[in-house]
């Protein structure tokens, strides 16, 4: 209760923030980020675009991908109204394909730009189950594993960028408490999803994506460590806020749960604020494999604490993203580890 009460009061935590605080109050301190270069996947509106929007105004050259370009150029352009001086570029990418997962990494390396930032902010809420073209049920394969595959790819030119400029990089996985909706076998349940529709279910299927998140920010902290690289990541929960994550949702039920809980829901500004303090803040220097929410550092879900599931989870998302397309195999079956 004493939890809730703060929430809705938006007192500030350790951090000096709270959940009334907002994405350009939380980057006041960080408010020159011209030498930055950043990739924001989900730009194109609610959390996302307010995130670029904050970043650009701060002065970081922003990299958009998006499955639409059009949405992504509307976004960019009304950034540029605000920040005439901001460097954008709109880049295609759908995360639901590993192979266009590849493309816009070979294509963003061709640019030859140093990366310091970046913000695995897209989500996708399916209400219908769908299969995607990797043979992955699609809201994993669109929330995780195009993500994993992303980060895993670009991680060469983050931790190259921190070497030879001696700025920290930062990574940001953009998570929900829902994660800890989730409870049972991972993989095994992504397998039965995948493989039999009428096991599917929309709010259960999302709930894993979000653990996955949580899970890949603590493995790959725990190897950048390793690793000795420049380099954190952090996991974020935004908090309630109605976008277009709800589009497929949109009726009588859900206009009625949203009003009910509408002292609840934060405003787009407020729900980017955690990113942006994650990505940007001098206080989260060397600060790596962590969980927040309100701009203040949270503990996640048992599940979502396992130092052995997110192994298992890193694992069999390797071999899901290396699978041979060509090859008559099942994606899933050497992931039950």
């Amino acid at each position: 209760m004493l939890e809730t009460v703060k929430y809705l009061l938006g007192s500030a935590g350790a951090s000096g923030y709270g959940s009334k605080s907002n994405a350009e109050k939380v980057t006041e301190q960080s408010s020159d980020l011209r030498s930055v270069t950043a990739i924001i996947t989900g730009a194109t509106s609610g959390i996302g675009a307010e995130t670029a929007r904050v970043l650009a105004k701060r002065g970081a050259k922003l990299i958009l991908p998006a499955r639409s370009i059009k949405a992504a150029e509307e976004t960019k352009a009304r950034i540029l109204s605000e920040s005439p001086e901001a460097e954008i570029i709109v880049m295609a990418l759908d995360l639901s394909s590993l192979s266009s997962v590849r493309k816009f990494v070979a294509e963003f390396e061709y640019l030859n730009f140093p990366l310091n930032l970046l913000i695995n902010n897209a989500g996708k809420f399916a209400h219908q189950h769908a299969i995607s073209e990797d043979g992955i049920e699609m809201t994993f394969a669109t929330n995780h594993l195009g993500h994993f595959l992303l980060t895993k790819l670009l991680l060469k030119k983050m931790i190259k960028t921190a070497f030879e400029t001696g700025v920290q990089g930062r990574i940001v996985n953009v998570s929900s408490s829902i994660h800890g909706w989730f409870s049972g076998d991972a993989i095994q349940y992504l397998r039965l999803i995948t493989k039999d529709k009428s096991q599917y279910d929309a709010t259960r299927a999302y709930a894993l994506s979000k653990l996955a998140n949580v899970l890949h920010t603590k493995e790959l902290a725990r190897i950048l460590k390793k690793m000795g690289a420049n380099v954190t990541v952090n996991c974020v929960h935004p908090g309630i806020v109605r976008t277009r994550l709800t589009r497929e949702r949109e009726g009588l039920v859900t206009d009625l749960v949203f009003f009910l809980t509408s002292k609840l829901l934060k405003t787009i500004p407020q729900a980017a604020a955690t990113t942006c303090y994650v990505a940007t803040h001098p206080r989260l220097a060397n600060v790596s494999g962590k969980y927040f929410a309100d701009c203040n550092e949270v503990c996640s879900s048992k599940l979502g604490s396992s130092s052995t599931e997110a192994a298992r989870i890193w694992s069999a998302s390797e071999i899901m993203v290396t699978k041979n397309s060509n090859a008559n195999l099942d994606p899933l079956e050497a992931s039950i580890l």
